[in-house]
Formats: structure tokens, sequence, C-alpha cells
């Protein structure tokens, strides 16, 4: 009997409580402004079950419980069926395109009857970060590795594919943030480096003349060979970089024009300032940032944003739930709830990186990326300062799948961590 109840009292100390108290606290917040963005008054009753914000009740619930479920589990279960939980979501990615029901041009839902819907993109999230920690804590893998860099880019790469296909944009880009998890584990920031300058050229192409960029490419190569001639290695790799970055500029239409869908690049020339388009194309964003700017500083109050009241912004309660909580708590109820995420996100990283197990630790860097992605992708979509591209706002969006899966996805570091004296 003793020895029951220490294994209850270890349970509930070990677990971290600040974690799920900030995982409630947002399900909570999302849940009023889901009712906010989507007030009926025929319906008034917050748990009303025929309504959006009554079934967001009915998914903290839910997900609640599932989240309790998995702090019961052994930790060792979900290393040992990583690659279960893999194969199965690839799966059903498989499956949703081809029995798949089509939502806003993204054929990523399986319709389960009842009005719900089962989205496995946003499962695969779980499943990719979990087989990839299971990977690269396996023994001899390094990331420097070529083959270890190649195996781990594969199990990330092809759930990335299978989503583009649906295709869904946003989140397929989503798993492009795990690249802070092989930069964790030792991959070298020049990958990093690199990587923001061929986003940036790729900008520049877009914004000004081709022909004009490479003779300032060729200029800057010049004066950096004259400065450093005696460096030949300095310059074997600035004549490698002027010859990849000349054919990337000249890729750059191509892509653009023939790999993007044309309602990707009208929000990019938005965004960009290449075409403005309010009553049209930027009419979501425009509506967005007014709905925000509207708020000031203190909100109009609850259930008293006129915006949100009457639909001026359309996908208010999932893509757009920012704008809700913008124009009804204002800068200020705005700042508090940033100010939850990078707790939460900073308390990710403290988690993963006091895990004894190398498993535990990548896997919380997994978390903590998707994490960040997400929230700065989806206010930053919102306040019109990158494109948008379909993505919910963690625990805030309306939705049981991105509900469900990012309760998964937290709870179960959270049990990784409640056994971090133990071996995964």
């Amino acid at each position: 009997m003793n020895n029951n109840n220490n294994n209850q009292r270890s349970f509930f100390f070990n677990v971290d409580w600040v974690t799920v108290f900030l995982y409630l606290i947002l399900c909570t917040i999302g849940w009023f402004n889901i009712h906010a963005a989507v007030f009926d008054e025929r319906h008034p009753s917050i748990i009303d079950g025929a309504t959006n914000y009554g079934k967001q009740f009915i998914f903290i619930i839910v997900a609640v419980v599932i989240g309790m479920i998995i702090l019961l589990l052994e930790s060792r279960f979900f290393s040992a069926l990583s690659p279960a939980f893999y194969v199965v979501t690839v799966l059903l990615l498989m499956v949703v395109l081809v029995i798949g029901r089509n939502v806003g041009g993204n054929q990523a839902w399986i319709n389960l009857g009842g009005g719900f819907r089962l989205q496995p993109s946003e499962f695969a999230k779980f499943a990719t970060c979990l087989l990839l920690a299971r990977y690269l804590s396996g023994p001899n893998i390094r990331v420097t590795d070529p083959k270890s860099f190649m195996a781990a880019g594969a199990i990330i790469g092809l759930p990335m594919i299978l989503i583009m296909l649906q295709p869904d944009t946003g989140s397929t880009l989503v798993f492009c943030s795990l690249i802070f998890v092989l930069y964790r584990e030792g991959l070298s920031p020049y990958f990093l480096i690199v990587t923001g300058l061929l986003i940036t050229l790729f900008v520049v192409a877009l914004l000004f003349n081709p022909l004009h960029i490479i003779i300032a490419l060729v200029a800057f190569t010049a004066l950096v060979i004259f400065l450093f001639r005696r460096n030949r290695k300095l310059i074997s790799t600035m004549l490698i970089g002027l010859a990849i970055s000349i054919t990337f500029v000249f890729s750059v239409k191509f892509i653009y024009t023939s790999v993007l869908k044309p309602h990707q690049t009208d929000r990019i020339n938005i965004i960009l300032g290449i075409t403005t388009d309010l009553r049209g194309k930027g009419y979501n964003v425009n509506q967005s940032k007014i709905a925000i700017g509207s708020g000031k500083m203190w909100g109009k109050g609850y259930l008293h944003g006129t915006q949100t009241k009457y639909s001026f912004v359309p996908e208010q309660s999932t893509d757009f739930i920012f704008c809700t909580i913008g124009e009804e708590w204002g800068f200020a109820g705005s700042l508090a709830l940033l100010g939850l995420y990078i707790f939460l996100i900073l308390r990710v990283i403290f988690i993963a990186e006091r895990q004894r197990s190398p498993f535990s630790r990548i896997y919380g860097y997994g978390v903590a990326s998707v994490l960040f992605f997400h929230v700065v992708i989806n206010i930053g979509m919102t306040i019109g300062i990158v494109p948008v591209i379909g993505i919910p706002l963690p625990f805030i969006s309306y939705g049981g799948s991105s509900l469900l899966s990012f309760t998964i996805l937290l709870f179960v570091l959270i049990k990784f961590d409640s056994n971090r004296m133990g071996i995964i």
C-alpha cells in the first residue's frame, strides 16, 4: 500500500504542472474567443453542441482526457511504437488523397460522420517528431554525416510530399521548422545561414530586375575576391556561391509561375506590395488588420467586436482567430497572449534541455519548433507581414484535429519529462 502511495506522489510531483496549466489557459482563451468569433444569439450557451464553440468545448474535454491518459502510460510505449505511429499517419495521408473531403481547395480531411472530420496532416507532425527523435538518438547517428542527414531528411520529407499533394502548403511548411532540431543536434549553422540567404534572394528577385541583381552579385564577389585575393579557399567558395546565386535568380521566375499556385503568388504579391487588391485577394488580410487595429489598447470588450460581430473577416474562428483577440481584448490582450506563447515555448525548451535521454531532448526541440512556427506564421499572416498559408493558432483556433494533435504533441513531452530520471 505504501509503495502505491509513493508512486502516486511521485507521479503528481514529477509532472510539469506549470506547462499543463499554460495549456489549460490557452485552451480556455481559445474556447471563449471562438464563442466571440461565431456567436449566435439563437444559441447563446457557450456549451451548446449545435455550435462551433459547443463543439470546441467537447474537443477540449476529449483532449484533456487524452492528455491525462498519456501521462498514465509508460514512456517506453511512445519510443517503441514511434515507427508504427509514423507508418499509420503516412498511410492516412495516402488515404486522404483518395477519399478525402475537399475543404477550401485542400483535399486534407477524412469525414468521420456527425459533422466531425479528421485531418491526418495535423497528427503527422507528432509522428514525425517522434520518429525523428528515435532515429537521431540512435547509436552512431550524427547529423553531420551525409547518410544520417539524408535519412533524417527523408523522415521529414515523406509526409511533406504527401501533404503537398493535397495541396496544403501551410502544413507542408511546418515540417521545415524541424531544421532547428537538426541544428540543435549538430548541423552546421552555415546551413541555416545559406537557407536564410536563399530566402532573401528569392524575395529580392521578385522585387527587382534579375539583371540588376546579377550585376550586384558579381560586383560584390569581385570586391571580396580583391580584398582576400590570397585566400584561395574563400575565392573558390565565393565563385561557387556566385554560380549558385545566379542560377537561383533565374529559376525564381519558373518557381513563381510554375510551382506555386496562383492564389499563393497573389498572397505573396500583396505582402511584398507588388500588387494591391483590398477588395479581392487582399480582402482577408486588410479586414484582419482593421479588426486588430480597431481594438486599440484595451479592446472593445467581450462579444462587442464590430468586425467580429458582422463577420467582416472570413475564417475568423480558425486561421484568423487572432483578429478576435486583437479587436475585443486590444493590444494589451494580444500582448498577454503572445507572452503566454513565449513562456510556453521557452518552458518546452527548458524541459528539453533538462532531459537525460537524447530521445526526449530531441523530441522536445521538435515540439518547440512546431509550436514556434505555428505561432509566428499565424500571427504574422493576420497582421500582414507574412503570406496567408492557412495554419491554426495552437490551442486557440477552432478544430478538433488541431487541438488533439497539439495536445498529444505537448503531453507526450510532459510524460517524458516526468520520467526524465529513468531511461527511455
